[in-house]
């Protein structure tokens, strides 16, 4: 798949595109700077902690400009991280059903492994078809069938994936090609747009990514920002259908414990108006003692567009279920058809996949504000494990995207990203400006090269 992505340090973004690193911050440096002993994981926890206590009652850490040392980081730039297609083979089976409820756990099945890590692809479609709706009971069915009828760029990368394409009774397994475009947008409050695009399946998907951290003493609750209203996923081929999946809040804990764990506790939804269905997935918050469940439950039912108000589980009619979810979201998943059904029926086990590699750009057709590009240094630095050279070069980037900052400032030139119209509008929903169209064009025909940011953040 491919992908343009912009990238920036933890809780330090850039606001515009960047470019490569100059004679002064490789000047500043000694090039052979010695390696240091790693920190083991108690240091790191105590230093962490260190940080986050300046922010007990801080209402929104994400928002805060402060900067992480480099012991604390990962070698991989924030848009490098992200992308939801850890299994591309997943998102182009979505609309391969030709019935809505299929299509409904098509999006589901993709959902649930968009995550597996934490943009070219070339994957196969090997996605095996949905048709449960054949399972259904006629007055299940019936009604489906009834609603139916009734219906701040700082840093730039680019990579692909191809994935094999399927119809419902074989795959072919032909490559098909999905592209991803991301770009920071927005410096302060901290926000990026994505841009999926697989113009052979006719789907696109697209979304705000921002997020907001709140630190209690004793855990930090991350929640999207205002701006991150989820991914909308269209099918061009189904009569724009358009699926609108929200993001739960998750838990980082165990801080007092000296044993980091990563919760989730919380609900969620995915809604089609066009085919007016919705599912609700509580994530089941976990218990102080015992093991980790990751247990998550749910429920596919029919809902009215115009009065959207089932929030939880339990206010939803047993006549309006379609089919009921369940299982451990790291490992495996199931339905069951209607209100009562005890038969399981497997959606997906995650247990086996792994995240599908992603074909980049050669290093010299990368721009000097793509965030591989941008961040190597920090990056080469941090993996040689030359801490202080690594938080050198870092500081010395941000401090550059900082007084660009300033100059527009001073001049009273309002940012604008290149590849999307606004730095948080449309709401919800980013908007491709010709230049952003012109990067996917080019990278479903293999043509990676683009002119360079007239304006550049650092």
């Amino acid at each position: 798949m491919a992908s343009a992505s912009s990238g920036a340090s933890a809780f330090e973004p850039s606001p515009a595109a960047s470019t490569a690193l100059t004679s002064r911050s490789e000047s500043s440096v000694p090039p052979a700077a010695a390696t240091e002993k790693s920190p083991d994981d108690t240091s790191k926890l105590r230093m962490f902690l260190g940080i986050l206590r300046k922010f007990i009652g801080v209402s929104d850490i994400a928002s805060v400009r402060f900067s992480l040392p480099s012991q604390l980081l990962e070698p991989t730039p924030n848009l490098e991280y992200w992308n939801y297609l850890d299994q591309p083979n997943t998102f182009i089976a979505i609309g391969d059903a030709d019935d809505s409820f299929d299509r409904m756990l098509e999006v589901l099945r993709f959902w649930f492994t968009k995550d597996l890590k934490y943009c070219n692809w070339e994957v196969e479609d090997d996605a095996p078809p949905i048709t449960a709706s054949q399972m259904l009971p006629k007055s299940s069915a019936s009604s489906i069938k009834s609603l139916k009828s009734s219906q701040t760029p700082s840093l730039t990368t680019i990579s692909k994936v191809e994935v094999a394409p399927s119809n419902q009774s074989q795959k072919s397994g032909k490559k098909v090609r999905v592209s991803y475009l991301t770009e920071q947008t927005s410096h302060h409050p901290p926000v990026s747009a994505f841009f999926v695009d697989c113009p052979e399946k006719g789907l696109t998907a697209r979304g705000f990514d921002q997020l907001s951290a709140k630190f209690t003493g004793t855990s930090i609750r991350v929640t999207p920002g205002e701006h991150n209203l989820g991914i909308f996923i269209t099918l061009a081929k189904r009569d724009d259908e358009q699926y609108q999946l929200t993001h739960p809040a998750a838990h980082l804990g165990g801080l007092l414990r000296g044993s980091l764990s990563v919760t989730v506790g919380d609900q969620c939804y995915i809604t089609c108006a066009k085919t007016k269905m919705k599912t609700i997935l509580h994530y089941v918050e976990e218990g102080w003692i015992g093991k980790t469940q990751n247990r998550v439950e749910g429920v596919i039912f029919r809902y009215d567009p115009g009065n959207d108000n089932k929030t939880r589980i339990r206010d939803v009619p047993e006549k309006d279920i379609l089919a009921r979810v369940f299982g451990n979201w790291k490992e495996k998943l199931y339905f069951s058809l209607g209100a009562k059904s005890e038969t399981q029926h497997p959606l997906i086990d995650l247990a086996p996949l792994s995240v599908a590699p992603k074909i980049l750009p050669p290093t010299e057709a990368q721009l000097p504000n793509e965030s591989l590009r941008f961040w190597s240094s920090v990056t080469e630095a941090i993996a040689a494990r030359q801490f202080s050279r690594a938080t050198t070069l870092k500081q010395e980037l941000e401090e550059r995207q900082r007084d660009k900052v300033k100059e527009r400032q001073e001049e009273g030139v309002e940012w604008q990203p290149r590849f999307f119209t606004g730095a948080v509008t449309p709401l919800g929903k980013p908007d491709l400006t010709d230049d952003g169209r012109e990067v996917l064009r080019g990278l479903q025909e293999d043509r990676w090269e683009m002119e360079e940011s007239k304006i550049l953040g650092a």
